[in-house]
């Protein structure tokens, strides 16, 4: 996948969850994502307000939050949220093709156009063809960031092995599966490791 396929391609998923969203109930807008302390409609919020953001806003905003990343991703959700379901996505339908982003490599913005729609998706049982380039050049970067969510250190000493593309990375007991799979689960979502197998897996499990 190339540099300049990365926009396109946020763009495009970003329209797809909005698509798949239309049509929720008012109970599902309260689903548990997998983000567990946070809904459905809070990964929504929380993807407006990271489209809303710019370099510039960045750090002042985490300032004002006292330097508390946590912190400051609640407020993000606070204001983007609304007042139900159908005002949380009409939020997101105004950024849908906004090239807002914090400061950081722009595979940090792909990820969370992929992640957070599976966060979203895979409790509500809707499935979804994420494109496997984008899912792969996405994997291959976490392997080598701690930033935040901990993956390098998470697949430390394992051999992750896609089953779907030509993908794989690092050495040790094997953990096979999907590679939108294998990419939740160096991520953090547990739910994501009922997908793979391989020796590897349970260790994977144990790791927070």
């Amino acid at each position: 996948m190339e540099n300049a396929d990365i926009w396109p391609t946020i763009h495009t998923e970003r329209q797809a969850l909005a698509a798949d969203l239309r049509t929720l109930g008012q109970d599902q807008w309260t689903t548990t994502s997998l983000c567990a302390d946070w809904t459905v409609r809070d990964v929504l919020a929380h993807m407006t307000a990271t489209a809303k953001m710019k370099p510039a806003m960045f750090f002042p905003r985490l300032a004002s939050c006292g330097f508390k990343f946590t912190r400051l991703q609640e407020k993000g959700i606070a204001e983007n949220k609304g007042h139900s379901g159908p005002d949380t996505l009409a939020g997101f339908d105004a950024v849908l093709t906004s090239l807002g982003h914090p400061p950081g490599p722009m595979d940090t913005m792909l990820g969370e156009a992929l992640v957070h729609a599976e966060d979203i998706r895979r409790p509500l049982g809707i499935k979804h063809d994420y494109p496997v380039a984008a899912v792969t050049r996405t994997a291959q970067f976490f392997t080598g960031s701690n930033l935040l969510i901990g993956a390098k250190r998470r697949i430390s000493g394992l051999t992750l092995r896609a089953t779907d593309t030509d993908w794989s990375h690092g050495t040790g007991p094997e953990v096979t599966g999907p590679v939108l799979s294998l990419l939740m689960a160096m991520t953090g979502r547990k739910a994501a490791i009922d997908d793979l197998a391989g020796d590897g897996a349970a260790a994977l499990r144990e790791r927070p």
